[in-house]
This record gives C-alpha cells, sequence and structure tokens, in this order.
C-alpha cells in the first residue's frame, strides 16, 4: 500500500474503521516490515484489526491464541512422534539401523504457526495475529524474540529458517500485565482507544444495518456514559454492537427503557458492572435523538 491513506480506505472496505493514528501505525508496519503491538482495553478492535488488514492485502491469516502455559510445541513447531515410533518398528522390523539423524528431518516437523507463516511460499505474506500475548507467561515471550527480531525460527536438528517475505505480524495485549523491554523493542507500537462518538456511530450502523438512526445515537451516547464508571469491564464496540443487535431483533426502533434492561446483559459482563450500568439506566435513560 502506497501510504495510510489507502491502509484506510482499503480497510473501511472491510467494514473496518480506523483513525489517522491505526492507518498510519498499520502503514508503517507494512512499509518497515515490523512487527506491530496493538494495546487497549478489550472490545475496541484490535484482533478486528489484523483480521481486517489480511482481509484487505488479500493475504492468508494465521492465527496465534495465547494463553498460560503456551509452550513451543504449540506455537513455534513440533516433532510428529507417532510418525517417528512408527519408523523406528519399520527399522526394525527389517532390521535396519535408525538414528536421530533419520528422525529429525522435516519428514516428521509439525509446523505451527509462527514456523508456517515464517516458511509461507505464497504469493502474498501471510498476517500473522499472535492473540493476548500477555496472558501467556513470561518465558513465552523470551521464545517469540528470534522471531520477531528476524523473521526466522532456529530448529535445533535442523537449522534456521528465515522467511524470505517476512509475514506482516500483529500482537495483541489487553495490559493484564507488563510485556518485557525486549519483545517491546522489536515492535512498532500503537495504543487503540474507544471510538470517538461519531466513528462509533459509524461502526454501529455497518455492524447493525437494522438498527434505527435514534437507536445507535441514544446507545452510542449511553455506553460513553457507561465508560466513565468504575466498572469491572468498561463495554468495548464488541459489546455494544452485541446490545444494538439485541435491541434491533427485539424490534426497537428507538429507545425504550424495558427493552434496554432486558438486554443489559450483553454491555454487563459482572454483576457489580450490571448493578452500575442499571443504576445509570434507571438515573438518566439516553433520549432518543433525531435528525442527522
Amino acid at each position: 500500500m502506497r501510504d495510510a491513506a489507502e491502509v484506510r480506505s482499503r480497510l473501511d472496505e472491510q467494514d473496518y474503521l480506523v483513525d489517522d493514528g491505526l492507518a498510519m501505525a498499520l502503514f508503517l508496519a507494512l512499509r518497515l516490515g515490523k512487527p506491530l503491538l496493538l494495546e487497549g482495553e478489550p472490545g475496541v478492535g484490535k484482533t478486528a484489526a489484523a483480521k481486517a488488514l489480511a482481509a484487505a492485502l488479500d493475504a492468508p491469516f494465521l492465527r496465534l491464541q495465547c494463553y498460560e502455559g503456551l509452550t513451543a510445541a504449540e506455537a513455534l513447531y513440533e516433532w510428529n512422534h507417532q510418525r517417528q515410533l512408527l519408523a523406528i518398528r519399520l527399522a526394525e522390523v527389517r532390521h535396519e539401523r535408525i538414528g536421530d539423524a533419520d528422525l529429525f528431518t522435516e519428514e516428521f516437523l509439525l509446523e505451527r504457526p509462527i514456523l508456517r507463516a515464517v516458511r509461507s511460499d505464497g504469493p502474498v505474506p501471510p498476517v500473522l495475529l499472535i492473540d493476548e500475548i500477555d496472558r501467556a507467561d513470561d518465558e513465552f515471550e523470551a521464545l517469540l524474540f528470534e522471531f520477531l527480531g528476524e523473521a526466522a525460527i532456529t530448529v535445533p536438528e535442523l537449522g534456521t529458517f528465515a522467511a524470505i517475505r517476512p509475514p506482516t505480524v500483529v500482537l495483541t495485549s489487553n495490559r493484564s500485565r507488563e510485556l518485557h523491554d525486549a519483545l517491546r523493542r522489536r515492535c512498532l507500537y500503537h495504543w487503540i482507544d474507544f471510538p470517538q462518538p461519531a466513528r462509533a456511530a459509524e461502526i454501529l450502523r455497518r455492524s447493525v444495518p437494522a438498527a434505527s438512526e435514534p437507536l445507535i445515537r441514544s446507545a452510542t451516547e449511553f455506553v460513553g456514559r457507561a465508560r466513565e464508571l468504575e466498572l469491572d469491564k468498561a463495554p468495548g464496540m464488541a459489546e455494544t454492537i452485541d446490545w444494538v443487535g439485541a435491541l434491533a431483533a427485539l424490534g426497537a426502533g428507538s429507545w425504550v427503557r424495558e427493552d434496554a434492561l432486558a438486554t443489559i446483559g450483553t454491555i454487563a459482563k459482572t454483576p457489580g458492572d450490571h448493578t452500575a450500568i442499571t443504576a445509570l439506566l434507571s438515573a438518566s435513560p439516553p433520549a432518543p435523538q433525531e435528525g442527522p
């Protein structure tokens, strides 16, 4: 892509709306061939950014979902032990000698998302999403340093695999823990904030086309106020889309307090948040807004 404006336009075609800051961050990641670390509150569209970018580039999309206890065997590569055992038994039947050099070859290598991204030889480099890296253990980050810095993976038994064309790498974090400085140094960085009301309303128009304009405006205004509360989990765009979708499914063409209360579980995800948001709704419900 030629510039940030084209990135923004191509993502718009995928119904993913970005501001100038995110458009520039994605453009630089593509132009410089650097991994991009996206941080922000849950539900602001970090994962969706990687998916939309892959669609805009018409590139394969690979995803590594991180979690506590994630290992190299699940993220980078592992050996096909069943095939190795079968090869050993066949050699015994044939009275042949078989050593490590025969067992640790590419024939027995199983690619996991990161090695698959490195070894991709398609016409367009893949987009690799390393999702919620903050959920993985500290030790797992160290496994990524070679890949993030050099677009390469070393398999001790076979050597180093380096990408002919580096994949586009997007990492996301909800900041549930601090990431190592060594990982941050290898990445470009962008913080995704909750969208401004006008952009949030436009996202809702595209995501829930059945919703009326008064309903979209009222929901956008109310969620903005709800985020100012001391909540366990402030509602993001994903939750707002669910809420407006639920209200539209009920046939609500405008803001109705009873419908809003009945569907409050789409944006309130803990008992405390449910109580706080219900109190806000009861105290000062948003009035339906008319006009453009």
